[in-house]
């Protein structure tokens, strides 16, 4: 009957194990976002005034799935529209950007997204793009 018990409880494990790792990023595709950037230096000094998050994409003018460069302030189309911020970072090397969708920042030149809320250089455009969003200051995460 222990025996019983112990075969019970060893297996009973494995499948807690693998939805923990569900959960926690193996298979849901959440990511890990840097704390750190070696880019940062290349924001634009003026991000305070910013483009509203309904603005469309500068070339195609498509409404939706836009995001903004941090280092011209130019709003483009994702790689999932016509790709015009991806082009924009090829030809300008512009690396910052942020999703008008949910507010991500990414980083090409990283190739990794970036903690707008725990990174200080970018806490001020988060904070303006969160209140051109939804009209409101944004609810402050504790570390």
């Amino acid at each position: 009957m222990a025996n019983q018990a112990a075969a019970a409880s060893s297996s009973s494990s494995a499948p807690l194990e693998e939805d923990e790792e569900l959960l926690y990023g193996a298979e849901s595709g959440w990511v890990e976002a840097k704390t750190t950037c070696d880019h940062l230096p290349s924001l634009s000094s003026d991000l305070a005034h910013i483009p509203t998050p309904h603005t469309p994409c500068h070339t195609c003018q498509h409404p939706k799935e836009n995001w903004l460069c941090l280092c011209c302030k130019e709003v483009l189309c994702s790689r999932f529209v016509n790709k015009h911020m991806l082009n924009h970072y090829h030809q300008t090397h512009h690396s910052l950007v942020l999703s008008y969708s949910d507010l991500s920042v990414w980083c090409f030149s990283c190739e990794a997204y970036l903690d707008a809320q725990l990174i200080q250089q970018l806490r001020p455009v988060h904070e303006t793009a969160y209140l051109l969003k939804f009209g409101e200051a944004p609810p402050f995460r504790s570390v």
